[in-house]
């Protein structure tokens, strides 16, 4: 399942003010272009465990699974994948 869309806008909603009209691709690091701030990134971890109903650990905490919309759909499905295996 594609949750690109999801992850696209809730980060359109929390883009730092000066950036709140910038245009972001799949590929596009928002860390590094600075379009969020460090707050982000625990709101962004809230989100994913909420809307995907999944629990990221300490090995999932890594700034590159969740630097690109790419990057972390990737995580989302990985977990998603292994909970219905353990399930």
């Amino acid at each position: 399942m594609d949750f690109r869309q999801d992850i696209r806008e809730f980060i359109g909603n929390n883009l730092t003010m000066e950036h709140e009209d910038a245009q972001i691709s799949d590929n596009d690091n928002y860390f590094e272009m600075r379009f969020v701030n460090s707050l982000f990134a625990m709101r962004l971890v809230d989100f994913v465990e909420r809307r995907f109903q999944i629990e990221i650990g300490n090995e999932d905490l890594d700034l590159a699974n969740f630097s690109t919309i790419n990057r972390l759909h990737d995580l989302i499905e990985r977990k998603l994948a292994a909970k219905e295996v353990a399930q």
